[in-house]
C-alpha cells in the first residue's frame, strides 16, 4: 500500500474517506410498532439516488418487514448520505498520522475485540481487505463478521476525516494571522494522532514491550445460542429504556421546588426520573 506523495501529504486535499474506495459507512436502527430493524453496510456515492428507494424496497421485501419500514429506511439512508456530502468540497488535512482504531463487535454468535494502528494518510488503504485478512488469520468463518469489521473501521475513519476538515479550516485561519488558532489546531491534531517518538522512543524501535502484547492481542469468543438470546434481550431492554428516556426528555419539565442547594436539587430530579422510568 502506498501513502500520499510527499507533496500531497503536506497540504490539504478535498474531503473524502481516507481509503482507496470512497465508501460511506451506513448504520440503520429503526423500530416501528415494537418491531426493530438494524443493519450496517457501506454505500457507494457513485450509485444514483434512485437506488436508495430500490434498496429500501428490496430490504423490506427480503426481510418481510412491514411496508412502513420502507420510508424510514430510505429517509435514514438519505440523511446519512446528505451529512457525508455536506463535507464534500471542503479541504482536509492529510499530514502523516497514525491513529489507534478499536473493534468491539458482536455479530451473531461471534464476539471480536481488537485494537491496532492505522495510517490515515494512506489513501490506498482497504478496510474490506484488512477485515478479510483478519478473519482468515483468526479462523472466523461467519461471513457476516468481515463486513461488520470493515464498517466499524470506516466509521472511525469517517470521524477522523471530519475532524481533519476542522483542522484544515483552523490552519487557514491561522495563516491569516490568527496565531492563537494555529496553536489550538496543532494541539487538536496532536490529540488525535500518536506521537511516534513517545510510542517508540528515540531509538526508533517498533517492537512492543512483551508486557504490552496482551493489549494488542485480538480476542474472539463464540457464544452459545442461549448467551446470544440473553444478550439480545438485554440490548432490547436497554434500547427501549433509552427511547423512553429520550421521549420523556422532550416533554420533561422541572417541577417547582423549594430553594435548596444545587446538589440536592439534582438528587430530587434524579429520584423523580428513576421513579418515572424504572
Amino acid at each position: 500500500m502506498k501513502s500520499l506523495p510527499p507533496s500531497a501529504s503536506k497540504g490539504p486535499v478535498k474531503f473524502r474517506m481516507p481509503t482507496a474506495e470512497n465508501l460511506v459507512p451506513i448504520r440503520l436502527d429503526i423500530e416501528i410498532d415494537g418491531q426493530r430493524f438494524r443493519d450496517a453496510f457501506t454505500w457507494n456515492l457513485d450509485d444514483p439516488d434512485s437506488e436508495i428507494a430500490n434498496f429500501a424496497r428490496r430490504t423490506v421485501k427480503d426481510l418481510k418487514l412491514p411496508p412502513s419500514f420502507m420510508t424510514q429506511i430510505a429517509q435514514s439512508l438519505q440523511t446519512q448520505l446528505a451529512e457525508f456530502r455536506s463535507f464534500e468540497g471542503q479541504e482536509m488535512q492529510t499530514k502523516e498520522k497514525i491513529v489507534p482504531l478499536k473493534l468491539d463487535l458482536r455479530v451473531n454468535n461471534t464476539v471480536i475485540r481488537d485494537q491496532f494502528l492505522w495510517d490515515v494518510s494512506n489513501f490506498e488503504s482497504d478496510p474490506e481487505e484488512f477485515a478479510r485478512t483478519l478473519c482468515a488469520d483468526l479462523d472466523i468463518i461467519d461471513p457476516e463478521v468481515g463486513p461488520a469489521i470493515a464498517v466499524a473501521i470506516r466509521e472511525q475513519l469517517y470521524e477522523i476525516a471530519t475532524q481533519s476538515v476542522s483542522s484544515a479550516r483552523e490552519s487557514r485561519l491561522a495563516k491569516k494571522g490568527r496565531r492563537g488558532v494555529e496553536s489550538i489546531s496543532n494541539n487538536k491534531v496532536a490529540n488525535g494522532a500518536l506521537d511516534l517518538m513517545k510510542v517508540f522512543g528515540s531509538k526508533g524501535t517498533v517492537l512492543r514491550k512483551r508486557k504490552e502484547w496482551y493489549l494488542y492481542e485480538p480476542i474472539v469468543d463464540l457464544l452459545s445460542n442461549e448467551e446470544v438470546e440473553a444478550l439480545d434481550a438485554r440490548e432490547e431492554r436497554t434500547a427501549r429504556l433509552k427511547k423512553k428516556l429520550d421521549d420523556q426528555d422532550d416533554s420533561f419539565h422541572t417541577p417547582l421546588l423549594p430553594l435548596i442547594g444545587k446538589q440536592e436539587h439534582a438528587k430530587v430530579l434524579y429520584d423523580q426520573r428513576c421513579l418515572l422510568y424504572v
